[in-house]
């Protein structure tokens, strides 16, 4: 998987890159056809909430965004993080469930094929 982080406006320090990495391996187990990733980090200096947090996920089908904004770093990146984190599982049932219901689908269809 591919991880690209772009800081705006702040310099991105090892321990920052380190995180971050951290953050979205997890996400890799979570989901293993995860493509890339794609991490923006702002910081702006205007505003209450001075750091921003863009992630955009690429995955076979649909991707995933996810931002947030707090005065603390790690906390944006950790909110942005478990927002990912429940888009993910949601995909995941999603794609399960659908699954079930096409397999019943096709037993239902089996059935009515042997009683004809």
């Amino acid at each position: 998987m591919q991880i690209h982080l772009s800081p705006r406006h702040m310099t991105l320090t090892a321990a920052i890159h380190s995180y971050v990495c951290e953050k979205v391996m997890h996400l890799e187990e979570m989901a293993p056809t995860l493509i890339a990733a794609h991490i923006v980090i702002l910081h702006d200096e205007t505003k209450k909430k001075r750091y921003v947090v863009k992630v955009h996920l690429a995955l076979p089908g649909p991707d995933i965004h996810a931002e947030d904004a707090e005065d603390d770093l790690y906390a944006a990146i950790d909110l942005t993080i478990n927002k990912l984190t429940q888009q993910l599982r949601k995909n995941k049932t999603k794609r399960s469930e659908s699954k079930k219901h096409k397999l019943r689908l096709a037993k239902e269809a089996m059935k009515r094929g042997l009683k004809e």
